[in-house]
């Protein structure tokens, strides 16, 4: 089955994937159709700006003065291990969605499947 952009559904749904939010919101917008694809849009969408907006978070609070240097220092390892959950994410969930499965993030998944299932 075809996508709206003329791409298979799978290469579709890995697109949505690569620029995060970004790449996801265009697909929504595009893709009006494919579950398929509109399901992975949607998961991008929320789960990459679930990430930007908790990265976000630690970058404003490590900015206050004095204890934004001490809670900096005390979450910076778990920034790194943010990073790589983001990295690690990214690339799991392009390769899923270009083989055919709809893989749901716990929680997100969910809630995007009825989200597209009801429309």
């Amino acid at each position: 089955m075809k996508s709206a952009f003329g791409l298979s559904e799978n290469g579709a749904a890995a697109l949505s994937y690569v620029l995060g939010p970004v790449t996801g919101i265009a697909m929504l917008i595009m893709e009006r159709e494919n579950k398929y694809v509109r399901f992975h849009a949607l998961q991008s969408t929320l789960w990459f700006l679930m990430l930007w907006i908790m990265r976000w978070i630690v970058d404003v609070v490590s900015m206050l003065p004095i204890i934004g240097g001490i809670i900096g220092f005390i979450i910076s390892p778990l920034v790194f291990f943010g990073v790589l959950i983001a990295f690690a994410s990214k690339i799991l969930l392009i390769l899923k969605a270009y083989k055919g499965e709809t893989f749901k993030i716990p929680i997100i998944g969910d809630v995007v499947l009825a989200q597209v299932n009801k429309g």
